[in-house]
């Protein structure tokens, strides 16, 4: 360490490994030294290795990974996620059209369960009041990843009323698993017709950026999208992508005035 540095340890560390990832010694997908390791090698607290390494996850050179360690993530110029009604293939999955022109590998996990919906969902899918514990919604959790990396979240929640008996009833089984909520629908005849989407940022949570491979606390991007069907809404779902990783461009075609 340099005796004339009046900065805190803790920053002069994270000097030395931010050195080392920006002059290529230590590339993309390279494990940082351990806590303990670091604080071995330098003769340091462990305190201070730990504030060390949190620098780097903090300005996006770093992401902590549990149970396996920290690894170098460089930065990044954002991906751009297109939210548009109208594409050049009206079929398929969207996030995987997206993917695909990026030139990155589409992939996803989910898990589908029937349940009662909760009261925010209700009012978003101009549902009634539930008679007793009646499941009326079937409710999806989605990690979306690039190469392997995950990169988007997901909870789509979608009436019952509408899919039940059908073999569209679970969005990923059947023989439009994975073809998007548009072309599934049209498959039982429900033709969507409009889309609504409400966008934020926030801090995510500790869940969201444990599965995103975030650091703790890092800003995300929140989309609130609502599907319809001649006004009624027939699917909602919360997104979630990293504020650092995408750029979101909307863009449809324009109809022609009359007058």
């Amino acid at each position: 360490m340099d005796r004339d540095d009046e900065r805190p340890l803790y920053l002069q560390v994270a000097d030395q490994l931010r050195a080392k990832i920006t002059s290529g010694e230590l590339q993309e997908g390279d494990r940082l030294p351990s806590v303990p390791g670091l604080a071995s090698d330098l003769g340091i607290a462990r305190s201070t290795a730990s504030e060390a390494l949190k620098v780097l996850i903090s300005e996006g050179l770093a992401v902590a990974r549990s149970g396996a360690g920290t690894f170098v993530r460089l930065p990044r110029e954002p991906q751009r996620l297109i939210r548009a009604w109208y594409r050049a293939t009206p079929y398929g999955s969207p996030f995987r059209q997206d993917m695909e022109r990026q030139g990155r590998a589409a992939g996803w996990t989910y898990d589908s369960q029937t349940l009662q919906a909760p009261p925010e969902i209700r009012t978003r899918l101009a549902l009634t009041e539930p008679e007793g514990d009646t499941e009326d919604v079937v409710r999806t959790h989605y990690v979306f990843t690039a190469n392997e990396e995950p990169v988007m979240l997901s909870t789509s929640w979608e009436p019952l009323a509408t899919t039940r008996g059908t073999p569209i009833v679970l969005p990923e089984d059947g023989m439009l698993a994975g073809r998007g909520v548009v072309e599934r629908m049209l498959s039982i005849g429900v033709v969507i017709d409009d889309w609504v989407e409400e966008v934020g940022a926030r801090p995510g949570t500790a869940m969201e950026c444990d599965r995103l491979r975030h650091a703790p606390g890092s800003t995300i991007m929140t989309i609130q999208r609502t599907y319809y069907a001649a006004e009624q809404p027939v699917e909602t779902a919360d997104i979630v992508v990293p504020a650092d990783r995408f750029a979101l461009v909307y863009c449809g075609k324009m109809g022609r005035f009359s007058g």
